[in-house]
Parts: C-alpha cells; sequence; structure tokens
C-alpha cells in the first residue's frame, strides 16, 4: 500500500518543510494565511511535521525530535537575520509543543491503527 511507503512520506515532509520555511521568513501581509496567533502557526506547523516526519522515518522519534527542534531554532535564527521578522524564544517553545502534540496523535493513530487491524498495540 502506497501510504506506508516511507518515501511518500518524505516528499510531503520536504515539501512542507519548504512551505513552512517560506512562510516564516516572508513579510506577513493579510494575504499570508495564518491561524489568528503566531504561536498557534508554530504550534500548528510543527504538529504538522512531526507527523510527516514519524511517517517519513519510523521508529526515528529521538531524530525526528532533534531534527525538528533543531530546524526551529534555524527558523528563529533566519528570522532575526530578515527587516520584518522576530527572533522569539517564545516561538521555540511553541514548536516544541507542536512536536509533543505531534507525537501523541501519531502515537495515538498507530495504537487505533492496530486496533483496527486486529493487532495487539505495541511499544
Amino acid at each position: 500500500m502506497i501510504l506506508r511507503d516511507p518515501r511518500l512520506w518524505r516528499v510531503l515532509l520536504v515539501l512542507c518543510l519548504l512551505s513552512v520555511t517560506t512562510l516564516s521568513l516572508i513579510d506577513v501581509g493579510p494575504e499570508v494565511p495564518h491561524t489568528g496567533w503566531d504561536k498557534s502557526n508554530h504550534a500548528l506547523a510543527f504538529v504538522t511535521l512531526t507527523l510527516l516526519a514519524s511517517l517519513a522515518f519510523p521508529g526515528r522519534t529521538a531524530g525526528v525530535v532533534l531534527g525538528l527542534m533543531a530546524y526551529g531554532g534555524l527558523i528563529e535564527i533566519l528570522q532575526s537575520l530578515t527587516p520584518n521578522r522576530l527572533a522569539e524564544w517564545a516561538d521555540w517553545l511553541a514548536d516544541g509543543i507542536g512536536i509533543a502534540i505531534g507525537l501523541a496523535l501519531y502515537q495515538l493513530g498507530r495504537m487505533l491503527w492496530r486496533q483496527l487491524r486486529g493487532l495487539s498495540p505495541q511499544r
């Protein structure tokens, strides 16, 4: 089944990373999609990235967390170099909260999938 192929999720992850990077560095205007609150923008982006990364690299949770936290830090550094954006520790914290939520949703999804397929939950 194609949905179980990590290559699909890796392509989607790269596309999402490019989108998040672009949205994080462009000048914010009314035409830029957002949730209305900067911290929820960060959390939502990193929930999505975490779900994609977890599917792209199954069983590599530590690498996913460290990689995405490093990516979030890099975004903040790059924002500090742009004229119209600010780097904030609170943004990086929101990234981490998004990662935690994404991991919880990924684990919940795995558990539900196994139960629906009649398999016992695994760690």
